[in-house]
């Protein structure tokens, strides 16, 4: 991935098995008692818990900590600010000797991270990179760029510009295929690197006219979607439909979307205007990420057609490889040392791997790497 100077202020799902996954408390402190570390607490504060994805992130990193011989503190601040900032500060307080975060506003932190140096308090940062502050220590997450490259290739494939690699195919169809493009939230750094990677993929196919964006809306403050919210992203496409496409969705051949939430209300007001309401019946190709179980059925069902696999077990084991380094004192292991740039510093990260899921790839990925059962595929939840 090339160097890139991060300037924005974005998604996998379970951890370990979302059978009796419920919510976090506000505070919940690690269950096992005085941990083996002489009682040393890590702080982990989460941004919401209104994506199972992040309820199972949570729970991941707490279990690990805690096998680690740790306590933990985990809290999730229902997409509130000032609510993460103050449990933030509380954890600080406390004593944690160390801080595991992902942020709502990823520069919303920067009195919080300075008190946290002040006391000697390590700092990573969890999938979403905290910016303006050269308190952030490390960083985890999966390369942001190639999976918006991967939502992109997908969206090509299924339209059938390319094959599922990206590669174009002789029996392209003909003429210009119309799209519109959604982003993830403005406030989070990955969203617009995320975005970065899709429309430099999906440019080259502008450019020579088999693509087009009807609406004009092609710049990532006009396709974003705050806090990356289903309703928001619904009532934009509701929109669209009205303003460019007659209300009726006619000549609409693809959606990129940047998240499985966002995925859904795009489909919902889809299908709202009679479109589909399967792939196999007109519905538009619609892209997503981190294969939440709702979305899993849908493409399962023909109706979503893919979605970004981040394994987020692999990701919250990395979180704790990474502090279990910083708590003997020693610096973790990164794979990339050039390409985030907080505005402040260069970050040392850890980027992990991703994958591309379509209908025939929920057995082999999802199913039998044991992250959702068929059962679940079946109900969708």
């Amino acid at each position: 991935m090339k160097k890139r100077l991060i300037t924005a202020a974005l998604a996998g799902l379970l951890a370990v098995s979302m059978a009796g996954c419920g919510g976090q408390g506000a505070s919940d402190k690690g269950a096992s008692g005085e941990a083996q570390n002489g009682g040393d607490t890590i702080g982990v504060a989460m941004p919401t818990q209104t994506s199972t994805r992040w309820i199972a992130d949570g729970k991941a990193v707490k279990e690990g900590l805690e096998k680690a011989g740790y306590q933990v503190d985990l809290q999730y601040a229902g997409d509130d600010i000032p609510t993460q900032t103050q449990q933030i500060d509380q954890m600080i307080t406390k004593g944690v000797k160390l801080l595991i975060i992902a942020s709502i506003d990823g520069t919303a932190l920067t009195s919080q991270l300075q008190a946290a140096a002040d006391k000697g308090i390590k700092v990573i940062a969890y999938d979403r990179l905290i910016r303006d502050s050269p308190n952030v220590d490390f960083y985890v997450s999966f390369d942001n760029y190639k999976v918006g490259v991967a939502q992109a290739t997908s969206l090509l494939y299924g339209l059938g510009l390319t094959d599922k690699t990206g590669n174009p195919v002789d029996d392209a169809p003909k003429g210009t295929l119309n799209v519109e493009l959604f982003g993830g939230s403005s406030d989070d750094n990955n969203a617009p690197i995320n975005f970065e990677g899709s429309w430099d993929t999906l440019k080259p196919f502008i450019d020579k006219g088999s693509l087009a964006v009807k609406s004009g809306q092609t710049a990532f403050a006009q396709a974003a979607t705050l806090r990356w919210d289903q309703a928001t992203a619904q009532t934009r496409m509701e929109n669209l439909l009205t303003s460019t496409y007659g209300g009726t969705g006619e000549g609409l051949s693809g959606v990129l979307s940047p998240f499985d939430g966002i995925s859904r209300g795009i489909i919902t007001a889809l299908q709202g205007v009679g479109m589909g309401p399967t792939i196999e019946k007109g519905l538009p190709i619609v892209t997503g990420q981190d294969a939440e179980i709702a979305s899993v059925k849908l493409i399962n069902d023909g109706v979503q057609f893919s979605t970004i696999f981040k394994d987020t077990r692999t990701l919250a084991e990395q979180a704790v490889t990474s502090a279990v380094a910083f708590m003997k004192g020693e610096q973790p292991k990164a794979n990339d040392t050039k390409t985030y740039n907080n505005g402040v510093k260069i970050v040392p990260s850890y980027l992990l791997e991703i994958n591309t899921i379509n209908k025939d790839d929920i057995k082999s990925q999802l199913i039998d790497s044991g992250y959702w059962t068929q059962a679940q595929v079946d109900a969708g939840q």
